[in-house]
């Protein structure tokens, strides 16, 4: 059977917990932190253990394995459910502003790593210019109108000279929000090798930091990533800039070397916000009306 046959099959095959679903586990975990007595003897007190995720937010999206034990005890920690994770982060994404861009505007993205800082004004509709703005210096982006765009040598425009193009636009209107179309969107567009689920979660990441997606979209996007076989949980990951959150990573191709780093997507444990990957931290997204504006 096609691979992509089979990671389609699977994905069907996992079930999504919705926000109704959720609130009875942030209601006992609500209970169980605020019934701890103040003071107890020794031999009387009992500790909670609470492994992995902190006890807000993607608290109520972790698989829980709480223990009350004897304080000389080992109790076992969380087990984190990477779909869990990945659906409190689309109902995070759900309470961002739905704001739909103008054609002519652009958007705004600040990312960092360790050592750099990198700015894109990219174009709403991939027809007027935009900018990307790091340490190794500025790099225009010329809009492509009419399937021509300017040439551009280094950060100068050469007069006159144009060169076939097709618009890449910043804001995917068009894209899914349903959660299996979006799968599908993924698995017709994906880079990598067919069946490549690491180069799956790199597609992700790229559509979570410098592309616009609106609420609908961007939780479709999380709800289709949990949807693909083999995720796990990476406990204590950071970002590109060191935001502790909850990681999500997806299996490294078969073949691949030992030095080969899967892709881990980041989440706040509090909110369950998108922070970036393991090497990019998205810290800043906005609309902006030209080059140079800042939110």
């Amino acid at each position: 059977m096609d691979e992509l046959q089979l990671l389609k099959e699977a994905g069907d095959k996992t079930p999504l917990v919705t926000l109704a679903e959720l609130a009875p586990a942030r209601a006992r975990l609500d209970a169980v932190m605020g019934a701890a007595p103040a003071v107890a003897p020794r031999s009387q007190r009992k500790r909670l253990l609470w492994g992995g995720a902190g006890v807000v937010g993607l608290a109520a999206a972790i698989t829980a394995v709480i223990a009350v034990a004897p304080v000389d005890e080992v109790a076992p920690q969380a087990v984190a459910d990477p779909v869990r994770v990945l659906t409190e982060a689309a109902a995070s994404a759900l309470l961002a502003p739905d704001v739909e861009p103008r054609p002519d505007q652009l958007i705004y993205t600040k990312t960092q790593n360790p050592g750099s800082v990198r700015e894109t004004w990219l174009s709403v509709d991939g027809e007027h210019d935009g900018l990307v703005k790091q340490s190794q210096g500025d790099f225009p982006l010329p809009g492509c109108i009419n399937g021509k765009a300017q040439v551009v040598k280094g950060d100068e425009p050469l007069p006159g000279q144009f060169e076939k193009c097709k618009p890449s636009p910043s804001y995917l209107r068009d894209l899914p929000t349903d959660p299996d179309e979006m799968l599908a969107y993924l698995l017709k567009n994906h880079s990598g090798a067919d069946g490549d689920v690491n180069a799956l979660g790199k597609d992700v990441a790229s559509l979570a930091n410098e592309r616009y997606l609106r609420p609908a979209a961007r939780a479709a996007l999380f709800r289709a990533a949990a949807k693909v076989p083999g995720l796990s949980v990476v406990e204590n990951a950071k970002d590109g800039i060191g935001r502790l959150g909850i990681g999500i990573t997806w299996p490294t191709p078969a073949g691949s070397t030992k030095d080969a780093k899967p892709t881990i997507l980041v989440f706040d444990p509090k909110t369950g916000v998108y922070l970036g990957s393991r090497g990019t931290a998205v810290v800043t997204r906005a609309i902006v009306d030209k080059i140079g504006d800042h939110p």
